[in-house]
């Protein structure tokens, strides 16, 4: 639910980014008013399937018994935050679409800040459990998005819609649901690939269901760098396109992907020198099964982190030049791999099968995403700028 109001917000920038990049300001204030009734809809819906379906699905799912009360205090929590954290993500976005990344940042940062010490206060100080780590997350993301409204109503008034603004047209408010669902529901394909698997994960046990949770903090603090790319590639490619630069879209793609190798090199170095250290400091546990396993876990999927890379950023530039069809195909692909693994071979081969299935199912994903990017028309110049 999360994600699916996260890349929704995504996906509605991109078309306000290309309106920037073109020069239009009236299409850019209609983009942004339509942004904002479709979100309001959508995050009323999710925030009622959020409060009132998680319980039997984490059900459905196996979740054991010990953990249950624990997991579904968690995602309430969060579950009733939904449309705060879209209003964070949605603003920080819309600066972004504009350029304006430098803020973008700094209200992401005070937002993990924010969150750490909540953590700390809520956590450690007042014993609230997980319940306080939700509570934390929501609290500071709520702060967050109403500076980043400040900021926006100050200093970037070319973002505020005006009443007329509203009355976007039919064609405008297509382009923005198409778009902006679209990415939403490719962002929720892949995280119910991921619930999926956790199914699978789940009757391995607490002991594997706790290191495969370390594990993938600790592998995605160390992926941190490829997925911002990411976040700005779909910017870059937007504006771009809109500006008629087909050409610097390219050459930015590319260079992309010679980040992300550097940034899979450093993450290799890293995690196959420190891995045991960091998976003690992040889980709290010195059980040797546990450390076993997420030490296996991110070491095999460190040699793939370049991998991982090029697919975030060639997916998010296909979206930025407004294909939805095939990132959508990509997602699916991810889902149908790790059904795959969750049903036949996480029961047969145990965790070993968790730790081979997301890289072997990058590497599908990254081949039909080059494959579909260097063929797309407009990159091969047989479709009007």
């Amino acid at each position: 639910m999360v994600m699916f109001a996260q890349s929704l917000g995504n996906g509605l920038c991109i078309v306000v980014s290309r309106a920037y990049g073109a020069g239009d300001e009236g299409k850019l204030r209609k983009s942004v008013a339509g942004s904002l009734v479709i979100g309001a809809g959508t995050v009323a819906v999710m925030t009622v399937l959020s409060l009132f379906g998680l319980g039997p699905l984490l059900r459905i799912l196996g979740t054991p018994e010990a953990i249950f009360g624990e997991a579904l205090a968690y995602i309430r929590i969060i579950g009733g935050g939904i449309a705060v954290m879209f209003a964070y993500n949605l603003f920080s976005s819309l600066l972004r679409a504009i350029g304006n990344s430098t803020m973008s940042l700094v209200f992401l940062i005070i937002s993990s800040v924010l969150n750490i010490f909540l953590d700390i206060a809520l956590v450690a100080g007042a014993g609230m459990g997980v319940q306080g780590a939700a509570t934390a997350t929501v609290i500071a993301q709520g702060i967050s998005a109403v500076l980043c409204a400040g900021y926006i109503l100050k200093k970037e008034r070319i973002l505020i819609p005006h009443r007329e603004d509203f009355d976007c047209g039919r064609e405008l408010f297509l382009e923005l649901a198409g778009q902006g669902y679209a990415m939403a529901f490719m962002g929720s394909v892949v995280n119910l690939g991921s619930v999926i698997l956790q199914y699978g994960i789940n009757g391995l046990g607490a002991t594997v269901i706790a290191g495969h949770t370390t594990a993938r903090k600790l592998f995605m603090l160390c992926a941190l760098p490829n997925i911002s790319m990411g976040m700005a590639i779909s910017t870059f490619v937007s504006q771009n396109k809109g500006a008629g630069q087909r050409e610097r879209i390219i050459r930015g793609v590319k260079e992309s992907y010679v980040y992300d190798l550097v940034c899979g090199l450093f993450t290799i170095v890293v995690l196959f020198l420190f891995a045991d250290e960091l998976a003690v400091l992040i889980s709290g546990s010195r059980n040797p099964e546990l450390i076993g396993n997420v030490v296996a876990y991110v070491r095999f999927a460190a040699v793939f982190s370049g991998v991982l890379g090029v697919l975030h950023q060639t997916r998010l530039a296909l979206q930025g030049l407004g294909a939805k069809f095939t990132p959508l195909v990509s997602s699916f692909i991810e889902l149908a791999g790790k059904c795959l693994f969750a049903w036949i071979f996480v029961p047969k081969m145990g965790y070993r099968a968790v730790i081979l299935c997301e890289p072997l199912i990058w590497c599908v994903m990254t081949v039909h995403l080059l494959i579909a990017f260097f063929t797309n028309p407009y990159i091969r110049g047989r479709e009007k700028e």
